[in-house]
């Protein structure tokens, strides 16, 4: 636990180093069998190319149905998939899917398809910032900036920016810490480009909307949205990061293993449930959650909890 000191209307500061390097040197000596983890999922490639196949399928033919099925099948099936194929690039990012970086980005620019934006590669930036410097100021786009904070306030304000926190995620980086762009940040550009020019004509615009809906919904009021809060908002004082132990870790690559996920980035997530029984006098003592849905309730709800429950440091 960190010593956190917070005024009204302002983050969380702390001082000292984000807790995941200490507890990772601390689990390595006692557990040296925890190295055997290391490495990649051998199915994770499959199961990304599974996922990407089957909803640019449904984009195809869901303008065979009127518009109550196809917003249903677009919340229940379009988002949960638009979810994990988000989720897939972070495992991917983590070159975890094959030992060559290269291909690594290559099936990293094949999740991105169903997701219309070229994110893929600027994400994997991104999230090698918010490991390495996890809650430093400037430098952690995953953070909602002060603005936001002071905008989006009590109910109404919590309700309407998670609603629309994919905006927030998109756009936030670029007035955070804009980067340039590098070569494989422009492959995903024109890729991604070229793919859709190719598959839209085909899909049409309800395909489209299909797409862009689902990735919507995907960062929206959708059960599998939960791990965006649950990871790193601060729901009791002094703990940083945060798992979740629910069912939905089976369609979510096990992202909800958050603390033990960025204690040990080099081990897949379908291995950190392994990890946490190989060590569970680490993570046990600390405060966890078994409902996406009941951390979405209660940010909302709970007048404690707001856009500037988070950790940060200078």
């Amino acid at each position: 636990m960190s010593t956190q000191t917070k005024k009204a209307d302002d983050f969380y500061w702390v001082e000292d180093r984000e807790p995941h390097f200490g507890r990772r040197k601390d689990i390595l000596a006692a557990h040296p069998e925890v190295k055997e983890l290391f490495g990649i999922d051998p199915k994770l490639k499959y199961t990304t190319v599974f996922l990407v196949i089957v909803q640019l399928t449904i984009a195809l033919f869901i303008n065979q149905l009127s518009w109550f099925p196809f917003l249903l099948v677009t919340y229940i099936v379009g988002a949960t998939i638009a979810s994990a194929l988000l989720l897939a690039i972070h495992e991917i990012t983590h070159n975890l899917a094959f030992k060559s970086k290269r291909n690594n980005n290559i099936l990293a620019l094949i999740a991105n398809l169903p997701i219309v934006a070229p994110y893929a590669m600027s994400f994997k930036i991104y999230h090698a910032m918010h490991h390495w410097d996890q809650g430093k100021d400037g430098i952690d786009v995953d953070i909602p900036t002060v603005v936001e904070a002071n905008t989006f306030r009590g109910i109404v304000g919590k309700l309407f920016w998670f609603q629309n926190q994919i905006f927030a995620y998109a756009f936030r980086p670029i007035f955070v810490k804009p980067i340039k762009l590098e070569k494989w940040q422009l492959y995903n550009i024109g890729f991604q480009l070229v793919a859709m020019a190719i598959f839209l004509p085909f899909a049409g615009w309800s395909g489209l909307l299909f797409l862009l809906l689902s990735i919507f919904f995907a960062g929206s009021i959708h059960p599998t949205a939960g791990h965006f809060i649950s990871e790193h908002y601060v729901f009791e004082e002094g703990q940083e990061t945060y798992s979740y132990y629910g069912p939905l870790n089976n369609i979510t690559f096990n992202v909800g293993y958050h603390n033990e996920h960025h204690d040990f980035p080099t081990i897949p997530g379908s291995r950190l449930p392994k990890l946490k029984k190989l060590a569970p006098e680490y993570y046990d003592n600390l405060h966890s959650y078994n409902s996406w849905v009941g951390v979405i309730v209660s940010f909302i709800f709970n007048k404690k909890v707001n856009l500037f429950s988070r950790t940060k440091r200078k």
